[in-house]
């Protein structure tokens, strides 16, 4: 078992291998643990992420499992590391975390059987898939600007070779409190079994990333909170949350919301009504629209 990381070592991103307490590289330097600046531990062409995997999760909301998993794709410009700082806009207030286990794979891979996915993996490290949930209304489907904004997909401290994924406690805690406490065998589908679903239709080449689903209990976070997510094996991912200087822009594009979309889902199991009824749909016409309307034909309406 290894853990590779990729640090900032005198200006230039390198490679390393943690011994103890100390990253060595290839050329003979080393720096402290403690001391690393911290990029993001793998470089991949495409992040997929599965949506509800959890059994806690699925509890939690009342809702049953589909009869394999649904995806969403982050792109990899909300790649963030350990260490980092995560950024919540000024005019957004529903950020939430997830903490999570994230698949790196190996070699390129296509049409693999559920009994060879596991050659293809090169290892693991830990991801916090956050959720800008004011855009729900608009994005509950693709979940792009939910979960696409930047610096909302920390990943490391380090790639973790031939990490064995059962039975592994997944936690995660804001300022010290645990909140979500979950494990690996609580998952309807598998490492093994997202690898071989995936590569069924898309080619999924050495770097490449997916996200296996989070336990119950996601919550929101605001500026100043600090978020680990803790898997056993797998070690510590430790974020912080910032608030941008500028809001989310009202010129163009959705704008955030609380409806009741967004907070059935950011608040999960707490949300008052859970249990009682479904959360109900906004009318389009409820929705905010931003400065510039759309162009529409004469005697069209928006």
């Amino acid at each position: 078992m290894a853990d590779i990381r990729r640090v900032l070592l005198d200006g230039y991103p390198t490679v390393m291998t943690r011994d103890g307490d100390t990253l060595h590289a290839a050329d003979g330097r080393s720096v402290a643990v403690a001391d690393a600046v911290h990029l993001p531990p793998v470089e991949p062409t495409k992040i997929i992420c599965c949506h509800l995997n959890h059994i806690s999760r699925v509890h939690e909301f009342g809702v049953t499992l589909p009869p394999a998993p649904t995806y969403f794709h982050k792109p990899i410009s909300a790649l963030n590391s350990h260490g980092a700082a995560v950024v919540r806009p000024s005019n957004c207030k529903w950020l939430n975390y997830e903490g999570e286990v994230a698949i790196v794979i190996g070699r390129t891979c296509r049409n693999v059987t559920y009994a060879q996915a596991g050659g293809y993996i090169a290892g693991y490290t830990i991801a916090n898939d956050y959720g800008l949930h004011d855009f729900r209304d608009t994005d509950s489907g693709s979940m792009l600007r939910v979960k696409g904004a930047d610096t909302l997909c920390p990943l490391g401290p380090g790639l973790i070779t031939e990490w064995d994924f059962h039975g592994k406690r997944i936690r995660t805690s804001v300022n010290g409190e645990v909140k979500q406490d979950g494990s690996t065998d609580e998952m309807a589908w598998d490492m093994h079994y997202l690898v071989a679903d995936i590569a069924r239709l898309i080619t999924l080449v050495p770097g490449d990333v997916i996200l296996s689903g989070t336990p119950a209990i996601s919550r929101s976070v605001q500026p100043g909170d600090v978020v680990t997510v803790d898997v056993e094996g797998l070690g510590a991912l430790t974020n912080h949350i910032v608030e941008g200087p500028v809001p989310v822009s009202d010129e163009v594009g959705a704008q955030p919301t609380e409806t009741e979309e967004v907070l059935s889902t950011a608040m999960g199991g707490d949300w008052p009504l859970r249990g009682q009824r479904r959360p109900q749909n906004t009318e389009r016409d409820q929705l905010p629209f931003p400065r510039i309307h759309p162009k529409l034909p004469k005697g069209m309406s928006e």
